[in-house]
């Protein structure tokens, strides 16, 4: 029956893996490739590169500001070395209304300009090739991620050469440039009344029965309320244009920029005008803005510093404290037990259980690696622990997890094996019990993050496949290494208790560790869906409970009686898979919902936006409810008496981002600091770089951390918001 079970828990995995999959995009819903201006470079002169995308009709991609929902493009570019490139140049977006939202993006065709500069030297006669990968969120009435690797190579032309450029780039980068929106000619003034904010400008000759479809796109995310109208008024001075500002109960920015648009009937027919109105905050190349951090933006951090060795030797460190994380120990205390069996056997036969152990973690490991690496370069937003995110999943491990026991407490006898799940899967010799204790192991570590992973981790996905799984087989070799080092020491091996009776009561004590972790899983399985998917998945643990008592009561019936109690047990099981294949999926964490009340908001990147553009330190928890390691750091740590009060003390915003279930804008967070999964920790202080605090945390780490926030600058911000209020 555990094998079965067993089978039904890599089916769900694998499903898992297929739902990441279908995140991908269809190949023609965004075709995107790179554009040279000239026909040829030349060494030390600066030309403009495009990145054309073209959408499905209906599609769209976002702007800079992608308005009230979405994620913008990015841009990160492999150019050769002394090429760098400048800024992208962003074209006029339009409105694109999504039920009571108001997003801001392209539609169509939209093409990003960018301009790069070669270095002073180049041989000419020879080509250069430029890279860039684009990731973008593509939406219609559902959005889809997706990610692009670009490629283009230009000819280096000799000096004094014509660089030439073909008719179909000269008309398309002369749309891209007549995209764009141009300075201001009038000086614009902002200032606020109640509930709005005002534009004016001094702009004598406007007509006020020649303007149609105004509209004004903010540079800040957070800045007016998108989905409001926007009321324009014209007369002999100039214009007056209205807007409805987002967070009424705030003091009001000094300053606005955006772009401001609208059509003109003229004697030619109607033009659409567009101007840039202030000065827009300097981007950088791949298209974030300081002060309103980039979804999707990567930043230079520790992990991109390390080599394949390094990351290699933070891997193996990192496997081998995960022997010591409360997900782990269950598992390997039963493989442990089931040594002592063999303890009297030759050392040749305990030193093939260690190997076939060793075997199933590494591969484990590496089939898991292997899948996420091509999941995620097939364009799926995920990370490690990825199959912790399907219900299905969590729901299969607690089934087998709550079988196994089952076997220890006696119920169910599975082979005569002292592990169950070891001899029960075969009638010889229990390597393959040992082999598949190590995926198992393997599976129930993944909800742990111990200290060196997740660096180890963040830099191999971010690597070519091959040196990705060195870095996963280093962190499996890590996890095996004590209970193959206990198999290959025949002294160790030889202080090992004999059997005996003392070995039942053991095997039913080691069952209560077992039955904590299918607490836990159904735990986590309530944060991610509703009351209705909680029951089934509790009838599930029933059923599979019946099936074992069934299995048993045949193995002691005859004839008709074996038969009915086997078909009872398979009816059990497969009422449990149907069961479990019908989970309905609430995507709302319950613990999220409770946040706001215990003075913790819910992380979005809007919000996160704001708070660093307005200067104020904030502190960013980003966890889950199936990440063992983040649930202690919390009770440890975040919510220990001295923690709070110097958040309270210090003003510092609490965001907390819950990755139970898929969520975009918390991956690519994660990728934006080297991560691949939760827990991850930012304290921004108020200015620069946010500070990345370790995985483990103590209260004294946080509060050694909050100390760099000068505590006269937190009480001078508490006593400005008093005078205002």
């Amino acid at each position: 029956m555990i094998r079965l079970l067993a089978l039904l828990l890599l089916a769900l995995i694998g499903a898992a893996g297929a739902s990441a999959q279908g995140l991908k995009p269809p190949a023609d819903l965004v075709k995107a490739n790179l554009v040279a201006e000239p026909g040829a470079i030349r060494a030390g002169e600066p030309f403009t590169i495009g990145i054309r995308m073209v959408m499905r009709p209906h599609w769209h991609v976002y702007w800079r500001n992608p308005g009230d929902s979405g994620l913008s493009p990015e841009v990160a570019w492999s150019l050769p070395q002394g090429f760098t490139a400048g800024a992208i140049q962003w074209p006029t977006p339009s409105r694109i209304p999504v039920a009571h939202l108001v997003n801001f993006g392209f539609e169509g065709e939209t093409v990003l300009l960018a301009e790069v500069t070669p270095p002073a030297v180049l041989p000419p006669g020879k080509a250069v090739t430029l890279t860039a990968k684009l990731t973008y969120l593509v939406c219609e009435r559902e959005c889809i991620p997706g990610s692009a690797d670009l490629k283009l190579s230009v000819p280096v032309a000799a000096p004094g050469t014509s660089t030439g450029s073909s008719a179909t780039n000269i008309l398309l980068f002369e749309d891209a440039r007549a995209a764009l929106p141009v300075p201001s000619p009038w000086p614009v003034k902002l200032t606020s009344e109640g509930d709005r904010l005002v534009l004016t400008a001094d702009a004598p000759g406007l007509k006020p029965d020649a303007i149609r479809q105004p509209a004004f796109f903010p540079y800040s995310e957070t800045a007016i309320e998108n989905a409001a109208p926007q009321t324009l008024t014209i007369d002999d001075k100039g214009f007056r244009l209205s807007l409805a500002r987002a967070t009424p109960g705030e003091p009001a920015p000094t300053e606005l920029p955006g772009v401001f648009t609208f059509d003109e009937q003229t004697a030619d027919g109607t033009v659409q005008r567009s101007y840039a109105i202030g000065d827009a905050p300097a981007a950088s190349p791949g298209g974030a803005i300081p002060g309103e951090t980039a979804p999707t933006a990567r930043q230079a951090s520790p992990e991109e510093s390390l080599t394949l060795w390094s990351a290699a030797g933070l891997a193996f460190l990192g496997g081998l404290l995960l022997n010591l994380m409360p997900c782990v120990f269950p598992v390997l205390s039963i493989k442990v037990l089931s040594l002592v069996k063999h303890s009297g056997e030759p050392a040749s036969r305990v030193r093939l259980h260690g190997l076939a152990y060793t075997a199933g973690v590494l591969a484990a490991f590496l089939s898991l690696a292997g899948l996420l690496i091509a999941l995620k370069g097939a364009g799926a937003g995920i990370g490690w622990g990825f199959q912790l995110q399907s219900p299905l999943v969590v729901a299969g491990l607690a089934y087998l997890l709550f079988a196994m026991g089952l076997s220890l407490s006696g119920v169910v006898h599975l082979g005569g094996g002292i592990a169950g799940l070891g001899d029960g899967l075969t009638r010889r010799a229990g390597l393959e019990g040992s082999f598949f204790t190590g995926i198992l192991a393997t599976v129930v570590a993944t909800p742990c993050t111990a200290p060196f992973m997740g660096s180890a981790v963040g830099f191999a996905l971010t690597q070519a496949p091959l040196v990705s799984l060195t870095v996963f087989a280093s962190l499996g070799l890590g996890l095996a290494l004590p209970f193959l080092v206990l198999t290959t020491w025949p002294a160790a091996v030889r202080r090992l208790p004999r059997p005996g009776a003392w070995m039942e009561t053991l095997k039913g004590a080691l069952a209560f560790p077992i039955y904590a972790t299918v607490a836990w899983l159904v735990w986590v399985l309530s944060q991610q869906v509703g009351s209705a998917g909680l029951l089934a998945a509790l009838t599930g643990l029933v059923l599979v409970g019946l099936a074992a008592w069934a299995w048993e009561r045949a193995r002691h019936a005859g004839g008709i009686g074996a038969g009915l109690a086997r078909l009872t047990s398979v009816a059990a099981l497969a009422a449990t898979l149907a069961l479990t294949f019908g989970l309905d999926q609430d995507r709302a964490s319950a613990d999220m919902r409770n946040a706001t009340a215990e003075g913790i908001t819910p992380f979005t990147q809007a919000r996160l936006d704001s708070l660093v553009a307005e200067g104020k330190p904030v502190f960013v928890n980003m966890t889950a409810a199936w990440c063992i390691t983040c649930q202690v750091n919390e009770r440890t740590a975040l919510r220990t008496q001295s923690v709070e009060a110097a958040f309270k003390a210090r003003n510092v915003t609490y965001l907390k981002g819950d990755w139970t279930n898929q969520n975009p804008e918390i991956t690519a967070l994660l990728e934006k600091h080297g991560r691949s999964g939760v827990p991850l920790y930012l304290l921004y202080t108020g200015t620069g770089e946010p500070i990345v605090l370790p995985q483990i945390l103590t209260s004294g780490i946080v509060l050694d951390e909050l100390s760099k926030i000068p505590e006269n600058t937190a009480n001078q911000r508490a006593a400005l918001e008093t005078t205002k209020r």
